[in-house]
């Protein structure tokens, strides 16, 4: 496993590898960003991210394996699917893996998500478009939905 931390706009990002596969982006505590290693990978990870931010790139091209349960694997893959800019209920993430009564199993899918930003659980919102949990708080998830919106 290799990490590599990150300054960004909404603090130190964690970017993890296991064998040539991204496998976590996740918030980091702190104000200092700690040492790490640098792959190809990693660095790619990083640039695309520096890109994103700056308003400059839509849609990652990375390989990236969440692990997870099958049912939360399928709510991250078509999670994945959420355009840039755009948002989905947790209702409507239900309906579209085939669980429409499971909605709440959905936001706990999101909650667990561990490639953050990249696999877009900050697109998927409550009823009429509520801001409702993410692992970087309220605030970090209206700032993402707010500069996507702007960049779009």
């Amino acid at each position: 496993m290799h990490t590599l931390y990150m300054p960004s706009p909404v603090g130190i990002l964690k970017l993890q590898e296991d064998r040539d596969i991204l496998c976590g982006v996740s918030f980091e505590k702190g104000l200092t960003v700690p040492e790490g290693e640098e792959t190809p990978l990693l660095l790619e990870t990083q640039a695309q991210l520096n890109a994103y931010f700056a308003g400059k790139l839509y849609a990652f091209d990375l390989p990236v394996d969440a692990q997870g349960t099958l049912f939360q694997r399928r709510v991250w893959q078509e999670m994945s699917k959420i355009p840039y800019g755009e948002t989905v209920t947790y209702g409507a993430l239900a309906q579209a893996v085939g669980q429409p009564t499971a909605s709440r199993a959905v936001g706990m899918a999101c909650g667990k998500n561990p490639i953050a930003i990249i696999l877009p659980c900050h697109r998927v919102v409550g009823g009429k478009g509520k801001l409702t949990g993410f692992a970087g708080g309220l605030d970090m998830k209206r700032f993402l939905l707010e500069m996507e919106a702007k960049n779009r």
